[in-house]
């Protein structure tokens, strides 16, 4: 019979005193894949593509038409492309990974809480809060960048912190300090959406992935003859809902960006 899995990561074994756990290996995989795929590709790269470099270049085409729908600026599709890209391949790759024939099966056997129990070699990467905190953390930082680095720092962070407006308000006086107080309160609020944002992202991606390694464990443990056709219609479920995380992911980020990248119009 096999183990739920724990809500944290397990650890397989040590390099030093540095651990290396089951999703660890899962996510190394991935970027060893993507390392390899990029060699190719860049071995391969010609004017007349090839089969490898035809399939690429259809995945990029479907990557910016969406992106285009969300900032309608080619211009600013180009520039996060990287970004939105790699995260999208990232999660998608992760969570196919994560439904192969082994992964959560094969394992060590290892003490754990004064038992020894079956630790899983391979853990869907995702599954890791940690490391869809990190996706969060790294989207959300990076449009803050962005964000800077296209309207200037000093009008990007008046977007948070209204002092600009105050100093106006006042000058102006009346109902233009009561304006600008209520806007000085909604820049706190945007800080406290920004927090929300890393909460949010890492959250709804953490929760759906390990929701689906735990139904898909039940399913595997049923020890009936049925178990060998039961999970099918269950795996072909994961396939999408991997895609379906990946997609919302990638966009949030994406419109998190346009956002961050687009200039507020002052009040006046």
């Amino acid at each position: 019979m096999l183990a739920i899995p724990p809500l944290a990561a397990e650890t397989i074994f040590h390099i030093g005193t540095f651990p290396v756990f089951n999703t660890y290996i899962n996510s190394s995989i991935v970027l060893l894949l993507f390392l390899t795929l990029g060699l190719m590709l860049r071995k391969q790269s010609r004017e007349i593509p090839g089969a490898l470099q035809n399939f690429f270049e259809a995945i990029l085409d479907v990557l910016f038409g969406y992106m285009d729908q969300v900032t309608h600026d080619r211009k600013k599709s180009l520039q996060f492309l990287p970004v939105v890209g790699t995260l999208f391949l990232f999660i998608l790759i992760s969570n196919w990974i994560g439904i192969f024939p082994g992964v959560g099966s094969i394992g060590r056997w290892l003490p754990i809480r004064g038992a020894v129990e079956l630790v899983p070699l391979f853990r869907p990467a995702n599954t890791d809060l940690n490391m869809t905190l990190a996706m969060a953390v790294l989207g959300v930082a990076l449009s803050h960048v962005f964000g800077i680095a296209a309207i200037g720092f000093f009008k990007y962070f008046n977007k948070f912190i209204k002092v600009g407006d105050i100093v106006s308000g006042f000058k102006k006086g009346g109902m233009n300090i009561f304006v600008a107080v209520v806007e000085f309160g909604v820049g706190l609020i945007e800080i406290v959406s920004e927090i929300a944002k890393l909460a949010s992202l890492s959250l709804r991606l953490f929760g759906n992935v390990f929701a689906g390694e735990v139904l898909l464990t039940v399913i595997a443990g049923l020890a009936t003859f049925t178990a060998y056709f039961v999970p099918l219609p269950f795996l072909m479920l994961e396939i999408l809902v991997g895609l379906i995380q990946a997609v919302v992911f990638a966009m949030l980020v994406l419109v998190f960006l346009t956002m961050a990248t687009t200039e507020v119009a002052e009040s006046h």
